[in-house]
Formats: C-alpha cells, sequence, structure tokens
C-alpha cells in the first residue's frame, strides 16, 4: 500500500513537471563505450562545487561579512557552533579538491587532445571555469580576515597597481577604496559568495550542454586523426555501433569516484579541521608573512623570485599570455592525431607543467624570501662571549632586526646573505659601509645606529670567521 501510494505520488509529480521527459535523454545519451575511469574528473569537479555551495551557505547563516564582526563569528563558528569546525574544514578541503579535480580534468582533456575539432567550446569554456574556481580560492581567503588573509589582499593590490594605464582603478576596485578595510570585506564577500558562483553555475550549464550537443570525446588511438570533414559521421557511427547510455552503464564510475571523493574531504574536514586563524587583522603589526593556499603558493614564488624590475611586465603579460594560449589552443591545433603517443609534446608539457608548479611550491612553503619575525635568541655558545663589545653587538644584531634576515649559524632569517663567516668576506671598512648605507632589500642604519652601537655591532661580525 505505502509502495503504491509512492509511486502515484512520483508518477504524479513527473506527470506535472515533466522531468523524466526532459531529464531522462539526457542522462541516458550515448558515450563511448570504452570512455572509463580518465572521464570522471569533470563530474567530480562538478561534485566538489556542489560541496563548496552547501558548506557555504551552511557557513553563511553565522558568518557576518563587516570588518568588526567577521572574525569574532569565525571564531565563534570554528570554536562554539555545532558541526562549525567539520563545515569550515569541509569548506577548506572542498575548495582544494575543486582545484585538484579542475586542473585533472584540464590536463586529461589536453593529453586526450579532446580540444580539436568539434569541442573548441568545450575547451574555451571550461578555461574560463578554471578561472572561476582560481578566483573564488582568492577572494575566499580575504574572508578568514585575519593578519595573513588582509596582508594578503594588500599586497595583491599593490601588484595590481603596477598594471600600467589601468593599475590604479585596478587597485582601487579590488580595496574598494583607497585603503583596505570593511568595504573590501563586502566586496570579497559579494564576489565569492554571489557573483563568481554565479557565473560558475552559468558556465557549467553552458558546458554540459555542449557535451551534450558534441558528445563525449572518445579515447585517442594512434593513426586516427581528427578530420573535420568526417569526424561526426565517424563519431556518429561508432556511438551506433558501440555506444553505451551514460546512465547507468556510464555514470556509476562518476558515482563510485564522487563519493569516495566526499568520504575523503568529510575525513581530512574531520581529523584536521580548518586552517587555524591567525591573529586578527592589525594595520599597525607590519611583522606579517601573508602566503596564499596552496593552490597559488606556487604563482607567490614566481612572484617572490623574478628578477628586480621585471615585476610589472611580468604581472600584466605572464598571466595574460598563459590565458590566450589555453583560449587559443583549439585554433592553433583544431586537427591531426590525438594520441599522446603521436603527441610527446603534449606529454613533455604535462611533466613540464607539474614538475615547475611543484618544485615552486616548494619553494613557496619555505618562503626564504620573507623575513622571520620570531628566530630563536643566538645562545651564548654562538655569540662566544657574556660581557664586552662583541656581547653588545649580538644583542644589538638582535634588536635592530638584522636576525630577521640573516643567519647565523642556522638561526634567523633567509632573506639576506648567511652571516655565519661574513668576516672571511668582508673587512672591517666594508661591513660599516655596508650597515650605514644599506643594500638592495637592506635598509640604511646610518641615522638609527650611534658610533658606539656600530663599532659593538662591527665588533661582533668580525667575530664570524672559521678561523
Amino acid at each position: 500500500m505505502i509502495r503504491e501510494t509512492f509511486k502515484m505520488a512520483v508518477g504524479w509529480v513527473d506527470d506535472r513537471l515533466g522531468l523524466s521527459a526532459t531529464l531522462g535523454p539526457m542522462l541516458r545519451h550515448l558515450v563511448p563505450h570504452d570512455a572509463r575511469w580518465w572521464y570522471v574528473f569533470g563530474s567530480a569537479t562538478l561534485c566538489a562545487f556542489m560541496i563548496q555551495v552547501v558548506s557555504g551557505v551552511a557557513l553563511a547563516f553565522a558568518y557576518s561579512p563587516s570588518a568588526t564582526d567577521a572574525y569574532p563569528t569565525l571564531q565563534f563558528i570554528t570554536h562554539d557552533a555545532p558541526f562549525g569546525n567539520f563545515l569550515r574544514g569541509l569548506h577548506y578541503f572542498g575548495a582544494s579538491a575543486m582545484v585538484l579535480m579542475v586542473g585533472l580534468h584540464m590536463a586529461q582533456v589536453f593529453l586526450f587532445g579532446s580540444y580539436k575539432f568539434p569541442r573548441e567550446m568545450n575547451w574555451m569554456t571550461g578555461v574560463l571555469l578554471l578561472g572561476f574556481v582560481l578566483l573564488m580560492g582568492f577572494t575566499g581567503q580575504l574572508l578568514r580576515w585575519d593578519q595573513t588573509a588582509v596582508w594578503s589582499v594588500v599586497v595583491a593590490a599593490e601588484q595590481a597597481g603596477r598594471i600600467p594605464l589601468i593599475g590604479e582603478w585596478v587597485a582601487r576596485f579590488t580595496l574598494g577604496g583607497q585603503t583596505l578595510g570593511g568595504a573590501t570585506l563586502n566586496r570579497f564577500f559579494a564576489i565569492h559568495v554571489f557573483i563568481v558562483p554565479a557565473l560558475t553555475f552559468a558556465f557549467i550549464g553552458l558546458h554540459l550542454l555542449l557535451v551534450l550537443r558534441h558528445g563525449v570525446a572518445e579515447p585517442p588511438k594512434v593513426g586516427e586523426p581528427v578530420d573535420p570533414r568526417t569526424y561526426r559521421a565517424n563519431y556518429q557511427a561508432l556511438l551506433k555501433k558501440s555506444g553505451r547510455p551514460f546512465w547507468p552503464d556510464a555514470a556509476w564510475r562518476d558515482v563510485v569516484f564522487c563519493v569516495g571523493m566526499i568520504a575523503a574531504v568529510a575525513l581530512l574536514a574531520l581529523v584536521f579541521g580548518p586552517p587555524e586563524l591567525g591573529k586578527p587583522p592589525d594595520p599597525s603589526i607590519i611583522e606579517a608573512n601573508p602566503r596564499p593556499d596552496w593552490y597559488l603558493l606556487w604563482y607567490f614564488a614566481v612572484l617572490a623570485l623574478l628578477p628586480h624590475g621585471t615585476e610589472k611586465v611580468f604581472m600584466v603579460f605572464g598571466p595574460l599570455t598563459v590565458g590566450l594560449l589555453l583560449i587559443l589552443l583549439p585554433f592553433l591545433a583544431p586537427s591531426g592525431e590525438r594520441s599522446p603517443l603521436r603527441r610527446p609534446w603534449a606529454v613533455v608539457g604535462i611533466l613540464l607543467t607539474v614538475t615547475v608548479i611543484g618544485a615552486l611550491w616548494v619553494v613557496g612553503r619555505k618562503s626564504p624570501w620573507s623575513p622571520n619575525f620570531s628566530p630563536e635568541p643566538l645562545t651564548a655558545k654562538i655569540v662566544g662571549a657574556t660581557s664586552g663589545p662583541v656581547f653588545v653587538g649580538a644583542q644589538l644584531f638582535q634588536e635592530k632586526s638584522c636576525i630577521d634576515c640573516h643567519l647565523v649559524e642556522g638561526i634567523g632569517g633567509r632573506r639576506g646573505p648567511d652571516l655565519t663567516y661574513i668576516a672571511d668576506n668582508l673587512k672591517r671598512s666594508d661591513m660599516i659601509i655596508r650597515i650605514v648605507n644599506g643594500g638592495v632589500n637592506m635598509p640604511s642604519y646610518g641615522a638609527t645606529l650611534k658610533p658606539g652601537e656600530l663599532e659593538n655591532l662591527v665588533a661582533f661580525l668580525e667575530t664570524r670567521t672559521k678561523h
């Protein structure tokens, strides 16, 4: 009785809405029979996006996007709200999963040559979706509203301000005014919660329509190049001969992979939770080491390692060149072989990209160009004295924050040269000139050190020798 009543209710709803008539043909569209596990990353990206939507909506119920309330509400969500810590962790690791899945999907499409005729628009919408995913990650970082997040946006605004002609306008738009404040947070909240998700939903819909129109690209085979004159007819013949309906013959792989991904994200959120918030934003504190989340850390390293004077050129033309190359790729190679075995440059391109990004990520994690604002004090064994000019000079070395940028026997920062054996490389007069006048990325201390202090500091540095 209950079963019959349920079937009648479902039948009534389906008759009025026409769901089976509308969605049925879409779900049962034919796909190549050998389109298997390599093809799950697109559905996984969509699934990760839905994790972000659901967890983001839940977090928005308690989050207040104002300069005075954002940090306290996040603390409340993390430590006091029911399931708040889990939801923040779900949102954090869901973002990582979305970036990872869209990257794998783009790499698979590129390797298989699936951007070629007639799927040029599929690729172009995918490139835009990749940009939306990264933009969503960047704007979401500011919503934590801690010291690191705030300074990251300040750095981004300063970089945007270097763009020729429109730089000042872009920086002002980024900050929501001349300085960072509540207007900046409100602007990033609107972009992160409304604008980017809306654009993402729209382009996902367009992307899926294009997939339905042109079909899922068959796995490439050696000796079967794409010929725009015959490809459509050959593809339809392939589907007619050996095609399988997407649901359920092919969709089960997507379901299995997505369930596994959701379980992994939930487990990470449950075990590790979200990243701890830093100190509340305070513009008077300049001792910050702002770094983006892991998926943008490699680009952070690129900007930090650029030779002096090339920043403006790279920040404008670097991303623009990469974006244009990705967009134009289907038009640069619209036909020909799709198999990676006949396109070794594609395999090398993917391996080189992964290697370079991985290496830059490692360097970005270490960030040797950033001062160490919390170095350990120099021990008496390292200083070699407990009184006198050398001892006083070692204290000045710490008080004047020299140790923040320079290593002495493994203690200190790595932004400047290692001074463990500086006396073997510089004479006393050279040390005085460098300290008084400063250098590249080093301030001048001539106006802040008294003659006696300068003498003591040099006395300490003169002891730094292998002999």
